[in-house]
């Protein structure tokens, strides 16, 4: 049995959960995830086994028909899909931060319209704060929700949903200027809502336009859209938690388990590299030897295999600290910047050990060098990680002089 990326203290239930998904991954994800991969085609058979399995409603509680597992488990499972092919994780990841805030912030009315279905995955979720302008300052944001009537008539251009096209049901972000107090703080004139529609691309309801797939050097598979509104038209029951001014909050709660989810998708992405790179380092034989005799590539694997297990048990530690209620905003801050920047240096490595095989794609790690980058970026850059860690230390350590 491996030894890397071990976590102590699972329940038998969780232990059980993971062998299934690991199977799961084995024998049905990477066999085929180069091929679709390749071709950029959504993985329609391995997204319908994740539903057989309950994997969508892996976190929404019992009462919804979902499984009630903790962040820790889900984690460990993300980390798994990754480790078979990060797309798919990503479908799966959009949908539980969208059930998650539903599951803190929605009304009860939202809760039972929706979280049941969830947990089936017969609705999927996506999510979007970013813009055109904006990127990672979300204080920036221009798409605008007025007052009509009894209703809301939006307006604006929203980018970068993973699951634009395939999803039911989107969380967006926008400004209520007209609902916030005088001289409110920004981020409280924002406020979320949820769009319900139809799978596909174009025009897919009154006001609301998913244009097609933007083309992405690697995180293939899954679609990636834009999100145009134009004089959209809503109600109050769309109104996430049925009050103004709680958006960017409730948004930063999902996104805060959101960087545990990435954190966890970058282990298992660099869990796999690793073990393609051991791998192919004892079957490459080079000087009458295998390459891993080799003092330099023996190093190199000492290199990988220290940061796949450095962060996977720093992710596990912010899921565990999320799952016992505590503020985790440091911890899933630490684990999303390393493990994001140790799978960037361990896909590196194992790149460099299969040679000039790692650049055919026929490899697996020509994949894998492609998807890497995406992680450093999603849910927000390295560099917000180090600001958010920075300013969390700063509080803990506050001078006393």
């Amino acid at each position: 049995m491996a030894r890397l990326a071990q976590t102590e203290g699972l329940t038998e239930e969780q232990e059980a959960i993971l062998e299934a998904v690991r199977d799961f991954v084995d024998n049905e994800i990477i066999p085929v995830a180069n091929d679709l991969e390749h071709a950029d085609e959504y993985p329609k058979a391995i997204v319908d086994g994740l539903k057989e399995m309950g994997v969508f409603g892996l976190m929404i509680p019992e009462e919804y028909g979902g499984l009630g597992e903790s962040l820790l488990t889900y984690a460990l499972v993300v980390e798994e899909i990754a480790r078979g092919w990060m797309s798919v994780s990503g479908v799966i990841n959009t949908h539980f931060i969208v059930a998650y805030m539903l599951m803190q912030h929605g009304t009860q009315e939202q809760k039972d319209k929706y979280l049941p279905r969830m947990a089936t995955g017969e609705v999927r979720g996506a999510f979007s704060m970013s813009e055109p302008g904006c990127g990672s300052d979300v204080s920036a944001i221009a798409s605008k929700a007025v007052r009509d009537g009894d209703g809301w008539v939006l307006n604006g251009q929203k980018m970068w949903l993973t699951n634009g096209g395939s999803s039911t049901l989107v969380a967006v972000l926008v400004r209520t200027d007209g609902d916030a107090d005088e001289g409110a703080s920004v981020y409280k004139k924002m406020s979320t809502f949820l769009i319900e529609k139809p799978e596909g691309f174009g025009e897919v309801r009154p006001g609301l336009t998913i244009p097609g797939k933007i083309e992405k050097m690697g995180y293939k598979g899954v679609d990636t859209t834009e999100l145009v509104m134009d004089n959209l038209h809503l109600s109050d029951d769309d109104l996430l938690g049925g009050e103004t001014g709680r958006g960017f909050y409730q948004m930063m709660d999902g996104v805060e388990v959101g960087r545990v989810n990435v954190a966890a998708r970058a282990c298992g992405l660099a869990h796999r590299a690793f073990e393609l790179g051991v791998e192919y380092a004892q079957q490459r034989v080079t000087f009458g030897k295998p390459i891993a005799d080799h003092q330099a590539v023996a190093f190199r694997l000492a290199d990988m295999g220290t940061k796949v297990e450095a962060a996977h048990q720093m992710m596990v530690m912010a899921a565990r600290k999320k799952d016992s209620g505590e503020r985790n905003d440091l911890e899933s801050g630490m684990a999303k910047y390393l493990a994001s920047e140790y799978c960037r240096d361990v896909v590196e490595d194992s790149f460099r050990i299969h040679g000039g095989y790692g650049y055919s794609k026929e490899y697996e790690i020509e994949r894998l060098y492609r998807e890497a980058p995406m992680l450093l970026i999603g849910e927000g850059t390295a560099d917000i990680q180090r600001m958010i860690i920075a300013r969390r230390l700063l509080e803990d350590y506050k001078t006393r002089s």
